[in-house]
């Protein structure tokens, strides 16, 4: 089993999310419908990257790795594939 991390992005807000999941496209459409507190006031969100893990715990790691730099610049260079 594989697990993702994926970070979207807003336009209605300018801002960009990152979580990890299992599967990727029901995370998405869950954001999308206003199921997620921290996520609803940003709909539509959009897909811009997925990263591909084999362990939970490599992704979760992944994931707050990103979230903690609380750089917008470093976020846009992890989607461009630069970090």
């Amino acid at each position: 089993m594989s697990f993702y991390v994926y970070i979207l992005y807003s336009l209605s807000k300018d801002k960009y999310y990152i979580g990890s999941c299992e599967n990727v496209d029901i995370r998405l459409i869950r954001h999308n419908s206003g199921r997620n507190h921290s996520t609803k006031s940003g709909i539509p969100w959009e897909l811009k990257k997925i990263e591909v893990y084999n362990l939970r715990r490599e992704a979760y790691q992944r994931e707050v790795f990103i979230k903690r730099m609380k750089s917008r610049k470093f976020i846009e260079q992890v989607i461009a594939g630069e970090r």
